[in-house]
């Protein structure tokens, strides 16, 4: 999959395509049903799929003292997206100039003169341009002239009736229930963060510790996780099991937050490396224990459940 950063230049192969748009964060399986139904069209009209989103996430620019809430931040955006058999990802900077463009502008700037569209595909409730005064409808009024079509796509829903939306996913996430937001996203939730150097303690209390500061990532609650990692995920991941805490360490009057990660029967050298963490099952909320002690007890009961349960999560895969 290509990434592109602007739309001047676009390559000929890219040119005259399916475009979706939309921000996609987490790219759970409404969105998934979006692109798939471009991909589909795509295929029907002979024509390149591609991705048009944005980055930061409006909201991001928007609200800036919001709390955390990026469930794929742009690495992982684009990884999740080139999964569905994506042409070709554009990804255009949200700042100031770029949200006061009007949205006749951009349709004619981006979608006509830019990627020469040849269909257009939005989720029902997508809006775009200064004010968001763009939506479907006006992309119909603009297509009939120019020659694309528009599809857009209902709500999406699980089986029992729950629509599949991000922000119902970061409930599920801040809730603990990452069961939950994996049948939503159609995947487990994950962390991607770069290994830093800690307090080593997990060391003395014989569970060593990858430390990851989680960003801008949607917080999830805090307490301990079975989890999954991948270390160094280029390519396809080989994925190692492990317990997992995120919280500021009440027993040892800890500082900030931190997901901290120990990998069941791994001794390698993490420091600075790239690791993607996956949480399979809440286990537990946090608590401040009496001592080092009662806390060592703790991790090691924590531990034996993450095993137990990742076992029989590996035993009924397909």
């Amino acid at each position: 999959m290509q990434i592109l950063r602007h739309i001047s230049d676009v390559p000929a192969a890219v040119q005259h395509c399916v475009v979706i748009l939309g921000n996609f964060d987490g790219v759970h399986r409404g969105h998934q049903a979006v692109i798939g139904q471009g991909a589909e069209i795509a295929g029907r009209l002979g024509a390149p799929l591609v991705v048009l989103t944005f980055e930061p996430h409006p909201r991001s620019f928007f609200r800036p003292h919001d709390p955390p809430f990026r469930l794929t931040p742009a690495r992982s955006k684009a990884r999740q997206i080139a999964a569905l058999g994506v042409d070709a990802l554009v990804v255009l900077d949200f700042d100031v100039a770029f949200s006061q463009i009007a949205a006749e502008d951009f349709v004619q700037k981006a979608l006509i003169d830019g990627l020469h569209a040849r269909h257009i595909v939005v989720g029902h409730d997508f809006r775009f341009g200064r004010q968001r005064s763009g939506d479907a409808a006006m992309l119909r009024v603009m297509g009939e002239p120019n020659g694309f079509g528009v599809t857009t796509i209902s709500p999406v829903a699980s089986a029992d009736g729950e629509t599949y939306s991000s922000s119902q996913i970061r409930k599920t996430i801040i809730a603990g229930k990452p069961a939950h937001a994996a049948a939503m996203l159609g995947r487990p939730f994950e962390v991607e963060g770069t290994v830093q150097h800690g307090e080593k303690r997990g060391r003395t209390l014989g569970f060593p510790t990858a430390n990851i500061d989680i960003g801008g990532y949607v917080h999830p609650a805090l307490g301990v996780y079975a989890v999954r990692a991948a270390i160094d995920p280029n390519g396809a991941p080989e994925w190692i099991d492990g317990v997992a805490y995120f919280g500021d360490r009440p027993t040892v009057d800890g500082k900030g937050l931190l997901l901290e990660v120990n990998l069941f029967d791994f001794a390698g050298d993490l420091y600075g490396r790239n690791i993607r963490v996956a949480l399979i099952e809440y286990l537990r909320p946090d608590h401040k224990f009496d001592g080092l002690e009662a806390l060592q007890k703790q991790i090691a009961e924590d531990s034996a459940t993450a095993r137990r349960i990742l076992k029989v999560r590996a035993a009924g895969a397909p």
